[in-house]
């Protein structure tokens, strides 16, 4: 049922062609005790951007990179040692923009519980997992507005997931929180117990939507700097 959702919203290579920097992430989901987590990492004290923040395997695309897919899978081989064939891609998910104006892509797909993690200490110090469904009904959960560089009004969520795994509390905000969120909302289908900025009635029209005006806000910013 997961899957029969996801595929429902992707959106392939829709805004490949859109002229931004490229960057993409991997949402790796697995199933554990019948029911849906997602994994996310913490990035490096060493890194010299956001360190020490939570997000998801990714970064910038390369040369060599056939698409997302490509720069997600070889991220995250890279960060956390998941080899290429261990996903079940599933779909493209509606793209964000980052503090840097890099167009991210949101890669999904399915991993197995049993995959054994080996982060690269350059790049990630911890990894964690966390059911998907804390990301439509939080203990700890707060939002603020913000405003992007551009000057685009959003809406950021920000959730303290305490992991008894690790006996510590991480915090996902931000881009990493507006993903999850996405993810959530549209594989359960329910309302959350916190506001969005989406109409849930037209999930796919509206978040296509929001996104289009906070592109065009930076694309308005980048022509009046030209």
């Amino acid at each position: 049922q997961a899957r029969r959702r996801l595929r429902e919203f992707d959106v392939g290579d829709k805004f490949s062609r859109l002229p931004l920097p490229r960057a993409a992430v991997l949402l790796p989901l697995m199933v554990r005790g019948g029911r849906l987590h997602l994994l996310l990492t913490v990035r490096s004290m060493q890194l010299r951007r956001s360190p020490g923040e939570v997000c998801f395997p990714g970064g910038k695309s390369e040369a060599t990179d056939k698409d997302d897919i490509d720069t997600a899978l070889r991220e995250a081989k890279e960060e956390v040692g998941l080899q290429p064939e261990k996903v079940e891609v599933i779909c493209r998910l509606m793209p964000g923009i980052d503090k840097m104006n890099h167009l991210v892509t949101p890669v999904v797909g399915f991993i197995e519980d049993t995959f054994q993690v080996t982060p690269n200490p350059d790049e990630v110090s911890e990894v964690f997992v966390v059911p998907l469904e804390y990301f439509v009904k939080p203990l700890n959960y707060q939002t603020f507005p913000y405003k992007t560089s551009s000057g685009y009004l959003t809406r950021v969520h920000c959730f303290k997931y305490d992991d008894q795994e690790h006996k510590r509390s991480f915090k996902i905000w931000g881009l990493t929180a507006h993903f999850a969120v996405f993810l959530a909302l549209v594989i359960f289908g329910e309302r959350p117990t916190f506001e969005v900025d989406y109409d849930l009635d037209n999930l796919f029209s509206s978040s296509e939507k929001n996104f289009i005006n906070m592109y065009a806000s930076v694309y308005e910013r980048k022509k009046s700097n030209l």
